[in-house]
């Protein structure tokens, strides 16, 4: 815990708080003037150079790298500017590892929402889209949504997929069905992983057109599939597939709905079938960690749901019938749990 002792350090760490918007900023402002991708281009170039390529004046130039050089997404060695690592790897668009997506989506989508925070609470409704117009943040099939969000969902979830694919028993997977798995980055990295496995994206059929771009684009047709349709509307689950995942999906829905989507895995999955849930677990005093607690006070923003406890998880899928409920922590940017659940 921070000493706040010294009367200059209280100050210190509400201004680090207030300002933390600047930062995000600074960020997203140097991703849409392409200032990383013109520093691949050009390793070295000068505040002048760089003023050029970027298209605006000397003076804001020399203001932005200096925040991006504070920021530590730029090295300095004299009058020149290089990438970092973490910038050169992330945030220039070529990248494999390009993570803009997900600092784009926040910028044009998110954020709208979040400086309306206070109505959000107050109101107890989203204010990222209106309510009155769409029944939820899904349904939107504008091509801004489908270009940022959907986009950055890929962007966020292949990392995470990553991290807990390489700590699951892949070996008892044949056949995944991806409850809300728009983009497919989970069903791609785990059928790379584990090649006997097959796998279907269950999701909204504007989703789906996206998501068949991403399989085809890594090459995977013949093993993962799409299926349209809306899991709350239809009437059950599709059946043959004895291992069904949630990632990042329940934290989207109020408690009861919740508890109806585990309902509907527990009646389609077979005996001994395996469900899997990924998500940013708040601990179970509620009081962290950071990005779960926020990740919570995201969805007021964005849906009707919230962050909960593994004890709450667990709760539900043993009140639904699941049996050998436990949890594998990790460290990702969309969840720091993994919860395996099976059905009897």
């Amino acid at each position: 815990m921070t000493d706040l002792s010294n009367d200059a350090q209280g100050p210190q760490r509400i201004m680090e708080l207030s300002s933390g918007l600047w930062a995000s900023k600074t960020l997203s402002t140097a991703l849409h003037l392409d200032l990383f991708g013109a520093l691949a281009a050009h390793p070295g170039a000068t505040h002048t150079e760089l003023a050029d390529l970027l298209g605006i004046s000397a003076r804001p130039t020399r203001s932005l790298l200096a925040a991006c050089a504070a920021l530590g997404l730029l090295t300095r060695v004299g009058e020149k500017c290089f990438n970092t690592p973490l910038s050169q790897r992330h945030l220039v668009r070529t990248s494999p590892d390009y993570f803009g997506g997900w600092v784009e989506m926040l910028d044009r989508h998110d954020y709208p929402g979040w400086m309306q925070l206070h109505d959000a609470l107050r109101h107890n409704r989203p204010t990222a889209w209106n309510p009155d117009e769409q029944n939820s943040l899904f349904d939107n099939a504008d091509p801004i949504v489908l270009e940022t969000f959907w986009e950055a969902m890929t962007t966020v979830s292949t990392v995470t997929a990553r991290e807990l694919g390489s700590r699951l028993d892949l070996t008892q997977m044949r056949a995944l069905l991806d409850v809300g798995g728009g983009g497919a980055a989970w069903d791609i990295e785990l059928c790379r992983m584990h090649p006997p496995l097959l796998a279907a994206v269950y999701d909204l059929p504007h989703v789906c057109e996206l998501t068949q771009k991403k399989i085809d684009q890594a090459n995977l047709g013949d093993r993962i599939t799409t299926i349209a349709g809306d899991f709350f509307a239809d009437t059950s689950f599709p059946e043959g597939y004895d291992t069904h995942l949630f990632s990042s999906v329940l934290h989207d829905w109020s408690d009861s709905q919740c508890r109806e989507l585990l309902a509907r895995s527990f009646t389609a999955l077979p005996s001994n079938g395996r469900l899997v849930i990924a998500e940013l677990l708040i601990d179970d005093a509620e009081d962290g960690p950071l990005d779960a607690a926020l990740m919570g006070l995201a969805m007021q923003v964005e849906t009707w749901g919230r962050s909960f406890t593994a004890a709450e998880l667990t709760n539900w899928l043993t009140r639904t019938g699941f049996t050998d409920v436990h949890v594998t922590r990790i460290h990702a940017p969309t969840a720091n749990a993994g919860v395996i659940a099976r059905k009897p």
